[in-house]
């Protein structure tokens, strides 16, 4: 693995040789350096499976701090810039930024078909949106962040070994306090609206102890293995942080490798024997999906006790097909640990009961969207919709669910989820509109997310917020809204984008547009150009639907109303499938010809 610099590329093992602690430590940097006295560590494969790097947390800790002596003359709280592959060098870089008592900050490292013009608008609004000071990135995206960083005023853009020739000091400074900055990590996949929420160390150890001593207990036989990417808060504060707080050894697969092997997750999983491992939904769908009869009884997945599913909406028919298909490598559908958590509260806010697998509170659907309340119903009653119990919230969480005025609402009441507890962050970095309206003075943060609470335990239904989940992906609304507002016959305020649930479980992209245009040619072409914008600025499929003026509802106020919308456009094609399929987005045909209002505009939708 070019760029590594790891001690062997031998598997570091399982048990760590020295008395296991689950992140009971005051910073980063100490919990490294209790884990380098022993012998686990990170170990990469590539895409054939094979190991091609290993990162004993002893060699970590001393190539951080050799990094450090060359970073922190950057200045103490400044931020460095890491693309987030999952590479060695992110790593070293990390902590070395942790022994400096500088503060990281992940930035993403996915690139879509047609979107590289894209990414690199991504990275450079990140980079000035954090005053990032310095800026890190693999080889293989240096010539992206090179580009990025044009204009951007930085003192160093390049490689783990451009920052390794920068002339050293010869003692490290003081380390960093556990009421200073530990990271800095992005919500969302936004471009015009960044958010960077600010992370204490002493925020981020809270989380990770609570999550290892009571979302599940940890054993000091267990090993992890994780494909999740380096720039998502599952993937660095529950993997990459969390593993070295509780020194335990992970076997990592890239991101991309797993998008196009998922089998190898697996593999990786059977072969080293792993006990733990987390993907959000869709992971375990894809894998179920990929999945041959062959491919099942070649694995010996008995090993695995904590399958954890979180980071969006779950599915429990997405868990219970992947339960069936590996039924026969010896997984136990009871590994399942539902979860909830986000960035803003570092990581996991409640974990259902260990053990218990994914436990489904079916309500009817029909009394929840008209009353608010989740009434319970048998199974098979008709119109039922199942939420899984994410759990009670983790020790020091206070959890309310508010309505619309602010007001406490009892058990199966449905409403906005309300948290305060000694993780939650600190605020979004330099966006102090945003942190006012997320975070009030007392310290409660209005999550944005719709659930309700049955003895305790929490159950998500939904997002308030108009924040976009696609195939774990985060987008917000204005983003691909501002792409369609560019074109030449659309006007700004004539847009408003939304997600509805395809036939696969999964979430579609909308596009809803109001035009005056009624030649059909034109038309068309318009809808082509807007899926072409939107795939090649966010790599994803969008249905798109073309509206007389004055369509699109608003608030009393005058401003669009998302959620009216989205309401409108699935009674407009009420009984329509719609899914999402390897080549684009579908409905029972190619093109729909919807019906319009009185004027006789033509509406087209395409996939």
């Amino acid at each position: 693995m070019e760029g590594a610099l790891a001690a062997d590329n031998q598997l570091t093992p399982t048990e760590s040789g020295i008395s296991l602690r689950r992140a009971d430590f005051a910073t980063l940097p100490e919990a490294l350096d209790y884990a380098a006295q022993g012998s686990t560590g990170f170990n990469y494969y590539d895409g054939r499976g094979e190991l091609v790097a290993a990162l004993p947390y002893r060699a970590l800790r001393e190539q951080a701090r050799e990094l450090a002596l060359r970073l922190q003359k950057f200045g103490r709280g400044s931020r460095v810039a890491l693309v987030a592959h999952t590479h060695p060098d992110f790593a070293v870089m990390f902590y070395a930024c942790q022994y400096a008592a500088m503060v990281p900050v992940p930035l993403p490292a996915a690139i879509h078909l047609g979107g590289r013009e894209a990414y690199v608008r991504h990275l450079r609004q990140m980079l000035r949106d954090c005053q990032a000071v310095a800026a890190f990135a693999p080889a293989e995206f240096e010539d992206l962040l090179r580009e990025a960083a044009q204009g951007v005023p930085m003192k160093l853009a390049g490689t783990r070994e451009q920052f390794m020739a920068l002339p050293a000091d010869t003692t490290l400074t003081e380390p960093p306090r556990p009421d200073e900055l530990a990271y800095l990590q992005y919500t969302s996949g936004s471009t015009r609206f960044p958010r960077g929420t600010m992370i204490k160390q002493s925020a981020v150890l809270n989380n990770l102890e609570a999550i290892f001593n009571h979302g599940f207990r940890l054993n000091p036989g267990d090993r992890f293995c994780s494909w999740l990417p380096y720039y998502h808060d599952m993937g660095l504060v529950g993997i990459v942080l969390g593993c070295v707080a509780t020194q335990r050894s992970v076997d990592y697969l890239a991101t991309r490798e797993f998008a196009m092997r998922p089998r190898l997750w697996l593999k990786l999983m059977s072969q080293n024997r792993a006990t733990i491992s987390f993907s959000p939904p869709f992971g375990y769908a894809l894998c179920a999906r990929r999945l041959r009869p062959k491919d099942a009884e070649a694995l010996d997945l008995s090993a695995w006790r904590v399958a954890g599913v979180g980071a969006e909406m779950i599915h429990p028919e997405w868990l219970q097909t992947f339960a069936d298909v590996l039924s026969t490598a010896g997984f136990n559908a009871s590994a399942f640990l539902p979860s909830y958590g986000m960035a803003e509260c570092a990581l996991g806010v409640s974990f259902a009961p260990i053990g218990t697998g994914s436990q489904i509170d079916h309500v009817d659907a029909e009394h929840l969207s008209l009353h608010g309340e989740a009434r319970p119903v048998a199974i098979d009653a008709p119109r039922s919709s199942g939420y899984i119990n994410c759990g009670r919230p983790l020790p020091g969480f206070e959890v309310e669910i508010r309505d619309e005025r602010g007001a406490l609402l009892p058990d199966r009441r449905c409403g906005r989820i309300f948290l305060r507890g000694p993780s939650v962050m600190s605020g979004y970095f330099g966006n102090v509109d945003a942190t006012r309206e997320a975070l009030s003075p007392d310290g409660w943060l209005n999550t944005g997310d719709l659930g309700y609470c049955v003895d305790g335990n929490l159950h998500i239904t939904g997002r308030a917020k108009d924040l976009l989940i696609i195939n774990g992906r985060n987008i917000w609304p204005q983003d691909i809204e501002l792409l369609a507002e560019q074109q030449p016959e659309v006007r700004p305020t004539d847009t408003s984008a939304f997600s509805i649930a395809g036939e696969d479980g999964g979430e579609v992209a909308v596009l809803v547009v109001q035009c005056r245009e009624t030649d059909p040619s034109a038309l068309t072409s318009l809808v082509e150009r807007l899926q072409q914008a939107v795939y090649a600025e966010f790599g994803i499929n969008c249905l798109i639907e073309l509206v007389p003026p004055h369509t699109l509802p608003r608030t009393s106020s005058g401003k669009l109303s998302r959620s009216t919308a989205r309401k409108e456009f699935l009674e407009r094609h009420a009984g329509e499938r719609w899914k999402n399929a390897s080549r684009g987005l579908i409905s029972d045909g190619a093109r729909v010809r919807m019906r319009a209002p009185a004027d006789e505009a033509t509406v087209a939708a395409t996939g």
